[in-house]
């Protein structure tokens, strides 16, 4: 098992929990934490930071190496939070810069929210994130996300990815994940669509909603791809238990949305598929209260699976209690796993993994397997 041991420095954080609003991050680079099989690294992103809370990684390879970001400010929601981004430049990350704030586009300024970072093949990184109004922006860079361009608005009821990554598909077109959150006469209606782009992100069309939003309330789908042009999207829902929806033609239709035997506690997922054709999943196996409220954001888990339908343990990235959530996935050219998390508000958490060496067990009746 993994153990979190930061020392945390600041004098306002009487229970290590939450941090006083409006603190500056201050982590403890210190971390003797033993290393399960299969992982090589685990390392906060930043140790010190300007803003006192932070959640909602995103992750992207670029040929320049990795870049991170995230949203973070005083709290969630309030209107200084802006999206904070570092580069890992020969092995070490860089200090945080914000690279997109809600000043930028409206007045007064509102927050900014869920960052997605996607590189375009020979084109520019994007961008994607919202704002408290829920308007959608990309900008675009072309230096690795050195710098970066003016936003521009989605218009046309785009959201851009809303979460977790797009993919790119056989044919060239970029597959987008997303899904909006409406409110209705009964309440809140989360409905998972797609958007795909056959430019290189220039112009999107919109597929779906795939759910009505009633029986499955579903949100922040993550894309997997599987042979013959299938793909699967799996996320968050409402009801306890991480969705599943199915495409035969790359997305195009979709069949109907199901509930998985993975819990979900009503927090964000993410998922990959690897190059050797497995897929490997990154969430928290809770589900939630008995009452109906959201479950715990701990342990953090990662699943591996052949098909996409049984899914074996593989690992638990963090098992203390605490806030250790959306997580953010992706594979490089050498063929390691990096995963990015939001680990208690105080920093992004940054592990890599070798997935040929995990240890896989199975998980019997929805338990995760004991130690």
């Amino acid at each position: 098992m993994i153990y979190a041991r930061f020392t945390l420095l600041l004098a306002l954080q009487l229970c290590g929990g939450l941090w006083a609003a409006g603190a500056p991050a201050t982590v403890s680079p210190t971390d003797a934490r033993a290393l399960p099989p299969g992982v090589a690294l685990s390392e906060p992103i930043f140790t010190q930071a300007p803003f006192a809370q932070c959640h909602a990684p995103t992750l992207v390879e670029t040929k320049a190496g990795l870049v991170a970001a995230w949203f973070g400010g005083t709290k969630e929601g309030n209107p200084d939070v802006g999206i904070w981004l570092s580069r890992q430049i020969d092995g070490k990350w860089t200090p945080v810069v914000e690279v997109a704030n809600g000043a930028e586009t409206e007045s007064p300024r509102v927050n900014c929210l869920n960052p997605v970072l996607f590189q375009v093949p020979g084109g520019p990184l994007l961008l994607f994130y919202k704002t408290g109004k829920w308007w959608a922006y990309v900008k675009r860079s072309t230096d690795d996300g050195a710098t970066w361009s003016k936003p521009e608005r989605l218009y046309n009821g785009l959201y851009g990815p809303v979460k977790n990554k797009p993919v790119l598909l056989s044919d060239g077109s970029i597959l987008s994940p997303t899904s909006a959150e409406i409110p209705g006469v009964d309440g809140r209606m989360w409905r998972v669509h797609f958007e795909r782009s056959t430019n290189g992100g220039q112009s999107w069309q919109m597929i779906g909603p795939v759910n009505d939003g009633l029986a499955i309330d579903a949100i922040q789908p993550s894309i997997l791809l599987h042979p013959d042009k299938r793909l699967q999207a799996l996320g968050r829902t409402s009801q306890g238990k991480i969705f599943e929806i199915w495409s035969a033609d790359e997305g195009r239709t979709w069949g109907p949305m199901t509930l998985t035997d993975l819990p979900n506690p009503n927090s964000g997922t993410d998922a990959v598929t690897l190059r050797d054709g497995r897929h490997l999943l990154v969430y928290n196996h809770t589900t939630q209260k008995p009452d109906g409220t959201n479950g715990p954001r701990w342990p953090l888990n990662v699943a591996v699976s052949a098909d996409g339908k049984k899914w074996q343990a593989a690992l638990v990235l963090e098992d203390k209690q605490g806030e250790f959530s959306y997580p953010a996935v992706i594979q490089t050219r050498d063929g390691l796993v990096h995963i990015a998390y939001t680990w208690r508000r105080q920093t992004i958490r940054h592990a890599v993994i070798d997935a040929s060496k995990l240890v896989l067990r199975d998980i019997v009746d929805g338990r995760w397997p004991k130690p």
